[in-house]
């Protein structure tokens, strides 16, 4: 039995005449740059993630760097975050020209330990940027304490935690901005790149849309030097019909999440993942540490299974970031899981007959 990492096919072809009378009003509406489609869509997800504002972007690094250029971060500045995460969320910071400053991520749950937030602080901190990793919300409890603490803004990078939620209410809602990834992977995927920024902040929002624009409120009138991060029709119109769907795919991922936990529940040698009080995991990816990793991920393989590995580098550890000085064991458990971590199949459609396929095979490894 063959078994994608992700099946994109599937979930397009349900929603076939759907998305292709949205990309057919599109064309006829000739609205192909930011535009109707779009502006649509921002109300649309602004709703959905529980904020005010939302700004729709050419990628999720996109907002990323919108959001640090608005907060004004600069050379010289430095920004707190986890080194387990995609390369964007530092690539972002990195852009303005401030300095990523790695912490060490949670044993359990592997997103930010807020634990060593206090360590990392130095005078020329200006932001700390969480991540809600593989659709599980950060700590953001004892995060904004400590950012409230310290007079700084807290980022959210929500670009795997698309309806996720801490204490009932929707990461990137707690923040200063939430940023949000539509790559077409996600739990909310454009077919193509897209992102967005989610705000209360109505000061933040205009500038970050000025900014996205050329720097420019006014047409041919430039306020700042910016970029081209507009969204394009295509993805708003696809994304706007896809985000009706996106609550029931969310509660099919849950489901999924569980029935993996029970076909794997008889294979001791794997440590699934475990699901945070008070927070509603999405699981954009279904991560398990399992010991000799590349063996078991070259067996599935073999055998028809799409898996992946996010991520086999921290972001301290990259090559673009040698200069940060990190020494090897600065940031341990990252470190650690960076060669036991091994993502399995996940996506909404995914049935339980593969998902013990899975297990029996990795049941088969190691016994």
């Amino acid at each position: 039995m063959n078994i994608p990492f992700v099946d994109l096919k599937t979930q397009y072809h349900a929603l076939k005449p759907e998305i292709d009378q949205a990309l057919l009003r599109v064309l006829e509406s000739s609205a192909f740059s930011a535009g109707p489609f779009v502006a649509s869509f921002e109300k649309a997800f602004a709703q959905a993630q529980g904020v005010d504002r939302c700004l729709a972007v050419s990628s999720g690094t996109a907002a990323l760097h919108l959001v640090g250029m608005a907060l004004g971060l600069k050379p010289g500045d430095e920004v707190i975050m986890p080194s387990n995460t995609f390369f964007a969320t530092a690539e972002g910071v990195s852009l303005t020209g401030a300095k990523p400053v790695f912490v060490d991520c949670d044993p359990l749950y592997y997103n930010l330990d807020p634990g060593k937030l206090e360590r990392a602080l130095t005078p020329a901190s200006k932001a700390v940027f969480a991540v809600h990793l593989y659709g599980q919300p950060a700590p953001l409890g004892p995060i904004l304490d400590f950012c409230q603490k310290k007079g700084l803004p807290l980022v959210e990078d929500c670009a795997q935690a698309h309806l996720a939620t801490y204490q009932g209410r929707p990461v990137g809602s707690f923040g200063v901005a939430g940023c949000f990834s539509f790559y077409p992977g996600k739990n909310l995927g454009a077919y193509g790149e897209g992102g967005a920024v989610v705000t209360g902040d109505a000061g933040l929002h205009a500038k970050m849309a000025a900014l996205g624009n050329h720097g420019s409120r006014e047409r041919y009138v430039h306020q700042y030097v910016g970029h081209n991060y507009r969204m394009d029709g295509f993805q708003g119109a696809i994304l706007e019909v896809k985000l009706k769907y996106l609550e029931a795919w969310t509660q099919a991922r849950r489901r999924a999440a569980g029935l993996y936990r029970q076909h794997l529940a008889g294979v001791p040698q794997v440590v699934l993942p475990s699901e945070a009080p008070g927070a509603r995991h999405v699981y954009h990816l279904f991560v398990v540490r399992a010991p000799r990793r590349d063996e078991l991920k070259k067996y599935l393989e073999e055998r028809g299974v799409g898996v992946g590995i996010h991520y086999p580098i921290p972001c301290h550890k990259q090559a673009a970031y040698a200069q940060g000085g990190h020494a090897r064991g600065d940031l341990p458990v990252c470190e650690a899981y960076a060669s036991e971590i091994l993502s399995l199949p996940m996506f909404a459609e995914i049935s339980e007959e593969q998902i013990a396929h899975v297990a029996r095979l990795i049941g088969e490894f190691y016994a």
